[in-house]
C-alpha cells in the first residue's frame, strides 16, 4: 500500500465531504423546485355529466376556479370554438370569472345569460360576451380530456379542446 500522507489524506477527506455536501444540495434543491403532492393533485378535477338533461348548468372548481358545463338544448346553435360533442349530445364549458374585472357573473336561467352584478357585464350560454356590455371578451376555457362517454378530466389538454382553440384562432 502506498505511503500516504497526513497533508494528502486531509485533502482526500474535505473533498469527500465537500462532494457529498454538493450532491445534498443539489438534491435539496430539486425537492424544493418540485411541486407538492398536494398541488399536483390540485391541478386535475374530473366532472362526471350522467344524467345532465338539456339546458342543465353544472358548477364545478378547477385550480380554485369557479367552472360550468352546460348541456346544449336540442336545436341550439353549435359553435366549434365554444363547443364540443361527449356521446350524442353537445355541451359548452367555460371558467366563470368575467373578463371584464374578475367577478363572478351569475346564471340567469329566464333569459339564459350569465350576469356579473358588479358592473352589467353580459355573457351568452356558451359563455361569449354579448356586445355593448364590459367586458372585452368571452369566458376563458380550461384545459379538458374526455375520458370514456360521460367523464371530463379539468387541467389536462385533449383533442377536443385543441379542435376548440384552433376553431377560436380561426374564427
Amino acid at each position: 500500500m502506498a505511503d500516504v500522507k497526513r497533508r494528502d489524506f486531509l485533502g482526500m477527506a474535505l473533498g469527500g465531504v465537500a462532494g457529498v455536501g454538493a450532491i445534498a444540495a443539489l438534491v435539496a434543491m430539486k425537492k424544493t423546485w418540485d411541486p407538492l403532492p398536494s398541488v399536483v393533485s390540485a391541478g386535475f378535477t374530473t366532472v362526471d355529466v350522467t344524467g345532465m338533461q338539456e339546458g342543465e348548468i353544472r358548477d364545478t372548481q378547477w385550480r380554485g376556479k369557479p367552472v360550468y358545463i352546460m348541456k346544449k338544448k336540442a336545436g341550439d346553435s353549435i359553435s366549434p370554438a365554444r363547443d364540443f360533442q361527449l356521446g350524442d349530445s353537445y355541451y359548452c364549458i367555460g371558467i366563470k370569472i368575467c373578463t371584464h374585472l374578475g367577478c363572478i357573473p351569475n346564471w340567469k336561467s329566464n333569459e339564459e345569460i350569465f350576469h356579473c352584478p358588479c358592473h352589467g357585464g353580459q355573457f351568452t350560454g356558451d359563455g361569449v360576451n354579448i356586445a355593448g356590455t364590459p367586458p372585452p371578451r368571452p369566458f376563458d376555457i380550461p384545459p379538458f380530456v374526455i375520458k370514456g362517454d360521460t367523464t371530463l378530466v379539468l387541467g389536462e389538454s385533449g383533442v377536443e379542446y385543441e379542435a376548440m382553440l384552433k376553431a377560436s384562432s380561426n374564427a
